[in-house]
């Protein structure tokens, strides 16, 4: 399998550049089946990557642009009267796929997102009195514009705590810049990605995932980063105390212990290391915990209050 994961990276270099953290990350989701928020201003390649990492993997895709007008049953899916058997059918959504690209999240209204939470927590669609399971693989990555707030909808707490990890999409250096430019130049670019990863192959990655190994000493230092966001004081962080208002919630454990293993997966390891922990530890906890306005008048960020706790938050305290 390892073989196959080198190809898939091999393949989405050949059209996306420079953005492997970004690759990386949405594996981690793939292989663990947790959900994917993505946030970077326009042009950073992020429906780029999806779309690329879509073909590549032999899955059912959609691809839904949310905006202010779009209603549930876009989504979802509908019932619909036919004349022909004079009764109601269902006619099934977008959202009936494997991978969903849902293109700028955060424009659709709040009905929308509440379909869109049921499917992502529940695995599952209700239309009128029926409810539908979704096939597995399901996974929702989602991307969102941080700058741009006019007709916007702030994601509920509820519903950003479903999204396993929250990456934050940055711009290439210069010399990847060069490279992007030059190849998108190139008017006859068209690149089409082969398939490599089936059902059967996720599945079976998921199965060697589970086998990689964590020291409790390893577990417990999880709990404890989870715990400083909870009460900071109490791990000597009087400073951030005064800025958090609400720390990570349980799922951040279960993720940051999920994700740490996958990172150890790709680095070809059947154990996790402290280093692990502290890469992803960011992406998972970063949308969890809630700043309050005394850290905004003071230009304090979520990042930087994560950053501290991971250096003063010792292993096997």
């Amino acid at each position: 399998m390892k073989a196959k994961i080198n190809q898939v990276f091999e393949e989405m270099g050949k059209v996306v550049i420079g953005q492997e953290r970004l690759i990386n990350r949405l594996l981690i989701g793939l292989f663990t089946g947790g959900h994917v928020l993505l946030e970077g201003v326009p042009g950073l390649a992020k429906t780029l990557t999806i779309n690329t990492l879509a073909k590549i993997l032999d899955l059912n895709f959609h691809r839904i642009q949310f905006t202010p007008d779009l209603l549930p049953a876009d989504l979802v899916g509908t019932m619909i009267y036919n004349q022909k058997s004079n009764d109601f059918e269902v006619k099934k959504g977008p959202i009936f796929a494997n991978l969903i690209l849902a293109d700028e999240v955060n424009r659709a209204p709040a009905k929308v997102q509440s379909a869109l939470l049921e499917a992502m927590q529940e695995k599952q669609v209700t239309i009128g009195d029926n409810t539908f399971p979704i096939d597995r693989p399901f996974l929702v990555l989602a991307t969102q514009n941080p700058v741009e707030q006019e007709g916007t909808f702030p994601l509920p707490e509820a519903q950003v705590d479903r999204f396993m990890l929250k990456v934050h999409v940055d711009y290439l250096n210069k010399e990847q810049e060069l490279e992007v430019m030059r190849k998108m130049s190139n008017m006859d670019f068209n690149y089409k990605p082969k398939p490599i990863l089936n059902k059967d192959d996720i599945s079976e990655i998921k199965g060697e995932i589970n086998k990689i190994a964590i020291s409790e000493t390893l577990e417990r230092y999880i709990i404890e980063l989870i715990f400083a966001t909870r009460k900071p004081s109490d791990y000597g962080l009087k400073e951030e105390a005064r800025y958090i208002q609400f720390g990570a919630s349980p799922r951040a454990s279960i993720n940051l212990n999920l994700s740490a293993k996958v990172l150890a997966y790709l680095d070809d390891r059947d154990y996790v290391l402290p280093e692990d922990i502290k890469e992803i530890a960011p992406d998972v906890l970063n949308h969890r915990m809630m700043l309050n306005y005394e850290a905004e008048a003071d230009g304090i960020t979520t990042m930087q209050v994560i950053d501290t706790i991971l250096r003063k938050v010792a292993i096997g305290r």
